[in-house]
């Protein structure tokens, strides 16, 4: 059994790393954080500003979102009371670890994956159990018996497509984990739509698990900030005790539906973005560069060079990706976000004339 550590403990050690983070730098290419390079259709801006003309300002929004999660819960064909919609993922997960952690609890994630998962389950005062990925970085069915073995969690984190190696978790281990534990299995599935498959029918047939979805990345509104659950209506409920009341706005309410009505352009830039992935990945590959398989909108890297002067170089030539080499499991790495076909072709020239100034 894993020695369980005090709340306070824990909350000392919650500060997200300073690698974690992007660095600010203003450049011509932000190829760093996994936005959409892409802005919004024409006609979504109108209904922007129309919600906006239409919204009440002056009164507090509708404390449960109903309008809002009845969309998506249609969009998803299942019922409102299985949806919780937040202030990005991050808030989402901020909720269910404070819904459902208590002081000492243990949390499982496995590394490397989204930095937000362990940090979060920090500040919640959990126990953190860290798990191994394998050399494709995938999660064995073994490393979950033995972790279940020795410990007791209350939560299981996985990320499909996982940041930010960009692989997709075993359907076969997600599916032998919610039969073999109790406790809730969350799997956070912010760029699923890149990907080939994904984890939702499975809400079907097991109670304890939390899809989690961001209009962050393929939705293209990074700075709206909504997210969303997908779970048991009683996994939801417990998420909207917890929750702050009013703190999904009015705005991002009425954007978040609006959004919703612009699915089909939204999967024409998603098609887009995977025929330039595949682009990109030819590109790097060419280069002798180690290139990792990708179902997001991002490729990890490994040049036969310093990460950090590859990183320095990019930035002196205005492009801007992100450094991973000083993460958990990643020495040597580096990510690069999917952008415009322009920025894309920039950034493989830009890279291929450091490799070749560097022989």
């Amino acid at each position: 059994m894993t020695k369980k550590r005090s709340g306070l403990e824990s909350r000392k050690e919650a500060r997200l790393s300073s690698t974690y983070h992007s660095p600010q730098v203003d450049v011509d290419i932000r190829l760093n954080t996994n936005e959409s390079p892409y802005s919004a259709p024409l006609g979504f801006i109108e209904d922007v500003k129309k919600a906006i003309e239409d919204a009440s300002l002056n009164r507090y929004p509708d404390r449960n979102a109903v309008d809002l999660r009845q969309a998506i819960a249609d969009y998803h064909s299942c019922n409102v009371n299985n949806v919780f919609c937040a202030n990005g993922s991050n808030e989402v997960i901020q909720t269910l670890l404070f819904s459902f952690v208590s002081s000492g609890d243990e949390v499982v994630v496995f590394e490397p994956t989204y930095a937000l998962h362990s940090h979060i389950s920090k500040i919640a005062g959990a126990s953190l159990i860290v798990g191994e990925r394998n050399a494709n970085f995938q999660v064995d069915e073994d490393e979950i018996v033995k972790i279940l073995d020795r410990s007791e969690p209350k939560i299981i984190f996985f990320c499909s497509p996982n940041n930010p190696t960009g692989n997709l978790e075993s359907y076969e281990v997600v599916k032998r984990t919610l039969e073999m534990f109790s406790g809730i299995v969350v799997v956070d599935e912010a760029y699923v739509q890149f990907a080939e498959f994904n984890f939702v029918e499975l809400l079907k047939e097991y109670d304890n698990l939390v899809i989690i979805r961001t209009f962050s990345k393929t939705w293209g509104l990074a700075g709206l900030r909504l997210g969303y659950s997908l779970s048991s209506s009683s996994i939801a409920a417990e998420l909207f005790n917890t929750v702050l009341p009013y703190h999904l706005n009015s705005l991002t309410q009425r954007i978040g539906i609006a959004a919703l009505n612009y699915e089909q352009e939204m999967l024409e830039r998603v098609a887009l973005m995977k025929e330039d992935r595949g682009n990109l990945i030819n590109g790097l590959e060419n280069m002798g560069v180690e290139v990792f398989p990708s179902e997001s909108n991002f490729i990890l890297f490994r040049p036969n060079m310093s990460p950090k002067i590859v990183w320095e170089s990019l930035v002196k030539k205005s492009i801007l990706i992100r450094d991973c080499s000083s993460w958990p499991r990643l020495e040597g790495c580096l990510r690069v976000s999917v952008g415009t076909r322009l920025e894309n072709e920039v950034f493989l020239t830009s890279l291929a004339e450091i490799i070749d100034e560097s022989k």
